[in-house]
Protein backbone atom coordinates (compact mmCIF):
# COMPACT_ATOMS: atom_id res chain seq x y z
CA UNK A 1 0.00 0.00 0.00
CA UNK A 2 1.54 3.29 -1.01
CA UNK A 3 1.85 5.75 1.93
CA UNK A 4 -0.11 9.44 1.87
CA UNK A 5 2.90 11.04 4.42
CA UNK A 6 4.47 13.81 2.43
CA UNK A 7 7.87 13.64 1.84
CA UNK A 8 10.24 15.35 0.38
CA UNK A 9 14.26 13.94 -0.58
CA UNK A 10 16.79 16.35 -1.30
CA UNK A 11 18.53 14.01 -3.48
CA UNK A 12 21.64 13.65 -5.94
CA UNK A 13 21.19 11.36 -8.54
CA UNK A 14 24.41 9.51 -8.40
CA UNK A 15 24.92 9.99 -4.63
CA UNK A 16 25.44 6.40 -3.08
CA UNK A 17 23.86 8.15 0.29
CA UNK A 18 21.16 9.30 -1.47
CA UNK A 19 20.64 5.81 -3.47
CA UNK A 20 20.46 4.16 -0.26
CA UNK A 21 17.22 6.28 0.94
CA UNK A 22 15.51 5.99 -2.86
CA UNK A 23 15.63 2.08 -2.59
CA UNK A 24 14.16 2.51 1.36
CA UNK A 25 11.23 4.43 0.35
CA UNK A 26 10.86 2.01 -3.18
CA UNK A 27 10.91 -0.77 -0.90
CA UNK A 28 8.49 0.35 1.41
CA UNK A 29 6.24 1.57 -1.43
CA UNK A 30 6.36 5.29 0.29
CA UNK A 31 5.77 8.24 -1.95
CA UNK A 32 8.32 11.27 -2.35
CA UNK A 33 9.09 14.20 -4.22
CA UNK A 34 12.33 14.75 -5.04
CA UNK A 35 13.93 17.77 -5.27
CA UNK A 36 17.27 17.50 -6.57
CA UNK A 37 20.63 19.13 -5.65
CA UNK A 38 23.47 19.25 -7.83
CA UNK A 39 27.01 18.48 -6.07
CA UNK A 40 28.84 19.51 -8.96
CA UNK A 41 27.24 22.29 -11.19
CA UNK A 42 26.87 25.99 -10.35
CA UNK A 43 29.76 25.46 -7.75
CA UNK A 44 28.00 22.91 -6.08
CA UNK A 45 24.49 23.53 -5.21
CA UNK A 46 24.74 21.75 -1.74
CA UNK A 47 26.62 25.06 -1.11
CA UNK A 48 23.64 27.34 -1.55
CA UNK A 49 22.45 29.58 1.36
CA UNK A 50 18.96 27.74 0.72
CA UNK A 51 20.77 24.36 1.28
CA UNK A 52 23.04 24.93 4.36
CA UNK A 53 20.06 26.63 6.13
CA UNK A 54 18.11 23.21 5.30
CA UNK A 55 21.53 21.23 6.21
CA UNK A 56 24.19 22.85 8.20
CA UNK A 57 26.22 20.23 6.95
CA UNK A 58 26.12 20.83 2.89
CA UNK A 59 25.81 17.13 2.30
CA UNK A 60 22.69 15.13 0.35
CA UNK A 61 20.42 13.59 1.50
CA UNK A 62 17.79 15.16 3.28
CA UNK A 63 14.33 14.24 4.17
CA UNK A 64 11.39 16.38 5.23
CA UNK A 65 8.65 15.22 6.58
CA UNK A 66 6.39 17.71 7.17
CA UNK A 67 8.17 20.41 10.18
CA UNK A 68 11.21 17.10 10.53
CA UNK A 69 14.02 17.81 9.09
CA UNK A 70 16.12 14.19 8.89
CA UNK A 71 19.66 14.37 7.91
CA UNK A 72 22.32 11.48 7.30
CA UNK A 73 21.18 8.42 5.49
CA UNK A 74 21.39 5.56 8.00
CA UNK A 75 18.78 7.90 10.35
CA UNK A 76 16.64 8.68 7.40
CA UNK A 77 16.46 4.48 6.99
CA UNK A 78 15.76 3.82 11.02
CA UNK A 79 13.19 6.70 10.69
CA UNK A 80 11.36 5.26 7.49
CA UNK A 81 11.29 1.88 9.20
CA UNK A 82 9.73 3.68 12.61
CA UNK A 83 6.70 5.68 10.88
CA UNK A 84 6.66 3.59 8.40
CA UNK A 85 7.06 -0.37 9.59
CA UNK A 86 5.98 -2.39 6.39
CA UNK A 87 9.22 -4.46 4.52
CA UNK A 88 11.01 -4.14 7.89
CA UNK A 89 14.62 -2.77 6.63
CA UNK A 90 15.85 -4.22 10.59
CA UNK A 91 14.81 -8.12 12.09
CA UNK A 92 13.04 -8.54 14.73
CA UNK A 93 15.74 -9.87 17.24
CA UNK A 94 18.15 -7.30 18.62
CA UNK A 95 21.38 -9.54 18.02
CA UNK A 96 20.17 -9.38 13.93
CA UNK A 97 19.29 -6.05 13.95
CA UNK A 98 23.36 -5.57 15.18
CA UNK A 99 24.17 -7.39 12.55
CA UNK A 100 22.70 -5.75 9.72
CA UNK A 101 23.57 -2.05 11.45
CA UNK A 102 27.09 -3.23 11.40
CA UNK A 103 26.79 -4.10 7.74
CA UNK A 104 25.61 -0.80 6.94
CA UNK A 105 27.78 1.02 9.05
CA UNK A 106 30.82 -0.59 7.61
CA UNK A 107 29.44 0.63 4.14
CA UNK A 108 28.21 3.63 5.57
CA UNK A 109 30.72 4.42 8.21
CA UNK A 110 34.12 3.44 6.62
CA UNK A 111 34.17 2.58 3.03
CA UNK A 112 31.53 5.50 1.89
CA UNK A 113 33.65 8.38 3.73
CA UNK A 114 36.75 7.48 2.16
CA UNK A 115 35.98 8.42 -1.13
CA UNK A 116 33.16 10.94 -0.82
CA UNK A 117 33.32 13.61 -3.14
CA UNK A 118 33.88 15.95 -1.28
CA UNK A 119 37.02 14.44 0.75
CA UNK A 120 38.34 14.03 -3.06
CA UNK A 121 37.39 17.76 -4.24
CA UNK A 122 39.96 18.76 -0.96
CA UNK A 123 42.65 16.24 -1.68
CA UNK A 124 42.60 17.57 -5.56
CA UNK A 125 42.50 21.08 -4.47
CA UNK A 126 45.03 21.24 -1.38
CA UNK A 127 47.28 19.03 -2.70
CA UNK A 128 46.98 19.00 -5.95
CA UNK A 129 46.80 14.56 -6.24
CA UNK A 130 46.71 13.94 -9.87
CA UNK A 131 43.04 11.83 -10.93
CA UNK A 132 44.57 8.88 -11.44
CA UNK A 133 46.27 8.44 -7.80
CA UNK A 134 43.07 9.63 -6.20
CA UNK A 135 41.43 7.13 -8.19
CA UNK A 136 43.60 4.82 -6.90
CA UNK A 137 42.91 5.97 -3.09
CA UNK A 138 39.19 5.15 -3.94
CA UNK A 139 40.16 1.59 -5.33
CA UNK A 140 42.32 0.74 -1.79
CA UNK A 141 39.46 1.58 0.64
CA UNK A 142 36.73 0.56 -1.03
CA UNK A 143 38.54 -3.32 -2.21
CA UNK A 144 39.35 -3.15 2.03
CA UNK A 145 36.07 -2.84 2.94
CA UNK A 146 34.43 -5.18 0.52
CA UNK A 147 36.92 -7.68 1.23
CA UNK A 148 35.80 -7.51 4.80
CA UNK A 149 31.93 -7.07 3.89
CA UNK A 150 32.68 -10.41 2.17
CA UNK A 151 33.97 -12.55 5.24
CA UNK A 152 31.24 -11.30 7.13
CA UNK A 153 28.77 -12.63 4.98
CA UNK A 154 30.47 -15.98 4.38
CA UNK A 155 30.95 -16.25 7.97
CA UNK A 156 27.32 -15.89 8.67
CA UNK A 157 25.01 -18.52 8.73
CA UNK A 158 22.09 -15.99 8.49
CA UNK A 159 23.26 -14.79 5.20
CA UNK A 160 20.84 -16.19 2.41
CA UNK A 161 19.22 -14.56 -0.38
CA UNK A 162 20.01 -11.38 0.68
CA UNK A 163 22.52 -9.74 3.58
CA UNK A 164 20.49 -11.43 6.25
CA UNK A 165 18.02 -13.87 5.38
CA UNK A 166 15.54 -14.07 2.80
CA UNK A 167 14.16 -10.30 2.61
CA UNK A 168 16.31 -6.67 1.99
CA UNK A 169 17.35 -5.37 4.62
CA UNK A 170 19.22 -2.15 5.31
CA UNK A 171 22.35 -3.67 4.84
CA UNK A 172 21.52 -4.63 1.32
CA UNK A 173 20.27 -0.80 0.96
CA UNK A 174 23.84 0.45 1.48
CA UNK A 175 25.90 -2.31 0.11
CA UNK A 176 23.91 -2.00 -3.36
CA UNK A 177 25.21 1.17 -3.91
CA UNK A 178 28.56 0.56 -2.67
CA UNK A 179 28.96 -1.43 -5.63
CA UNK A 180 27.41 0.54 -8.33
CA UNK A 181 30.72 3.15 -7.39
CA UNK A 182 32.84 0.08 -7.14
CA UNK A 183 32.18 -0.91 -10.61
CA UNK A 184 32.42 2.90 -11.62
CA UNK A 185 35.92 2.70 -10.57
CA UNK A 186 37.07 -0.31 -12.41
CA UNK A 187 36.71 -3.18 -9.27
CA UNK A 188 36.58 -6.71 -10.25
CA UNK A 189 33.16 -7.78 -8.42
CA UNK A 190 33.56 -11.30 -9.15
CA UNK A 191 36.20 -11.27 -6.56
CA UNK A 192 33.38 -11.03 -3.79
CA UNK A 193 31.00 -13.63 -4.84
CA UNK A 194 28.71 -13.50 -2.38
CA UNK A 195 28.04 -9.28 -2.59
CA UNK A 196 27.70 -9.90 -6.43
CA UNK A 197 25.23 -12.40 -5.96
CA UNK A 198 22.86 -10.67 -3.30
CA UNK A 199 24.14 -7.49 -5.92
CA UNK A 200 22.18 -9.22 -8.69
CA UNK A 201 19.25 -10.38 -6.52
CA UNK A 202 18.36 -7.11 -5.24
CA UNK A 203 18.59 -4.87 -8.75
CA UNK A 204 16.19 -7.78 -9.96
CA UNK A 205 13.78 -6.41 -7.52
CA UNK A 206 11.67 -3.18 -9.07
CA UNK A 207 12.50 -1.00 -5.65
CA UNK A 208 16.23 -1.79 -6.26
CA UNK A 209 15.72 -0.91 -9.81
CA UNK A 210 13.68 2.10 -10.10
CA UNK A 211 16.30 3.32 -7.46
CA UNK A 212 19.39 3.04 -10.23
CA UNK A 213 21.13 6.23 -10.85
CA UNK A 214 20.41 6.47 -14.11
CA UNK A 215 16.82 5.86 -13.58
CA UNK A 216 16.16 8.92 -12.18
CA UNK A 217 14.93 11.98 -13.45
CA UNK A 218 17.97 14.50 -12.52
CA UNK A 219 20.37 11.82 -14.36
CA UNK A 220 22.26 13.01 -17.54
CA UNK A 221 20.80 11.29 -20.49
CA UNK A 222 23.13 8.00 -21.59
Amino acid sequence: MMSTRELTLYDYWRSSACYRVRIALNLKGMAYIAKPVHLVDNGGEQHSLEHRTLNPQETVPVLVDGARVIRQSLAILEYLDEIHPEHALLPSAARDRAHVRGLAQLVACDIHPLNNLRVMQYIEREYGVPQPERDRWMRHWMDEGLRAFEAILEGDAATGMYCHGESPTMADACIVPQVYNARRFGIDMSTYPIIERIDAQCLSLPAFDAARPERQAAAPPS
